[in-house]
């Protein structure tokens, strides 16, 4: 099982992505108008590539425009793509993923909704032939690569905001996801930084799902609990907003911070109020990114084993005129 790391990776992706720049470039070309690249003259680059994509979730507009690109791309260089929505559900993808499989896909672009749990299925496909690459969550198993933002520099960049909004005191709260290890990066982050504040408690750790409905209820409950609350981290945007509607009926001041970069909250936080910060992950780079390593990997190509995708804190002060 490999494991994203946010430092030292860098050096080594660059070297290896260097090798991989002229396959990797023509299929970046996909997202340009007007380009219309062509796949290596081979019998397996004139042949209809399937590529095969299973997300933890479709509802989610960092997930659509994900799909988007996809469907771009793969229209771009003559390819097929079949999506599938687990969910959140891990054993929907792992029953989504075996359909897929007999599908004879060529590629499997998996966002895992489990970690580990999908560790069997992703031995499955690599037994099929089937080039592996797992996208903004990190996939157990013999995936050929993993494409992902810097999730322990969001929590971090996050935590540091929040613990200067706060002036260094306070009681916070962590409204927490699903176990895949972005997830658990960002939370990491977070502790880290908010560690160099002396003055500062995590007093609960909550999870959110990361989904507003869920994530309203549950700081609701935070709130109630914690009437002295004053700061609170989402592991995401979608929660992040479930609970600033939490935040807003308390009437209590509550600074929240999160991970994302959705329209939504960026807009929020322009506006002003207690939403004040967004680690911002770029969705649409990463799944170019994906689909580009993985074809440069079908093709015959030597790629990395971890492609790190920067992130950006976006705040009141950056955030007119930022979007995915």
């Amino acid at each position: 099982m490999r494991h994203h790391e946010s430092s030292g990776t860098g050096g080594a992706a660059a070297k290896a992505l260097g090798r991989t720049a002229a396959i990797l470039g023509l299929v970046l070309l996909a997202a340009t108008p007007g380009c219309k690249p062509k796949p290596p003259a081979s019998s397996a680059g004139r042949a209809g590539i399937k590529i095969g994509v299973s997300f933890q979730e479709m509802d989610n507009p960092y997930f659509v425009l994900m799909k988007q690109t996809i469907d771009e791309m793969a229209a771009t260089i003559g390819a097929e793509a079949s999506y599938a929505d687990a969910h959140h559900d891990v054993t929907k993808q792992i029953n989504d993923i075996e359909d897929l499989i007999q599908k004879k896909i060529n590629i499997l672009l998996i966002n895992p909704t489990d970690t580990v749990a999908v560790e069997g299925v992703v031995r499955d496909a690599k037994r099929a032939g089937i080039v592996v690459v797992a996208v903004d969550a990190q996939a157990a198993g013999p995936i050929d690569c993993y494409v992902g933002s810097k999730n322990y520099d969001a929590g971090r960049l996050a935590g540091e905001f929040l613990g200067k909004c706060l002036g260094g005191q306070g009681k916070v709260a962590i409204l927490d996801g699903i176990p895949v290890v972005p997830i658990l990066e960002r939370v990491r982050g977070f502790r880290d930084a908010i560690g160099h504040f002396p003055g500062i408690a995590i007093v609960t750790t909550q999870n959110g799902r990361q989904e507003r409905p869920v994530a309203l209820s549950v700081t609701e409950n935070m709130i109630q609990a914690n009437p002295d609350l004053a700061g609170i981290f989402s592991v995401n945007d979608g929660g992040a907003l479930g609970a600033l509607s939490a935040i807003e009926s308390s009437r209590k001041p509550i600074v929240l911070v999160s991970v994302d970069g959705f329209s939504e909250a960026v807009a929020a936080i322009e506006k002003g109020g207690p939403f004040k910060a967004t680690s911002a992950q770029f969705p649409r780079d990463e799944i170019r990114i994906a689909l580009g390593m993985a074809l440069a990997r079908y093709w015959g190509a030597n790629i990395p084993e971890t492609v790190p995708v920067d992130v950006r804190l976006i705040t009141q002060d950056n955030a007119r005129g930022f979007s995915w």
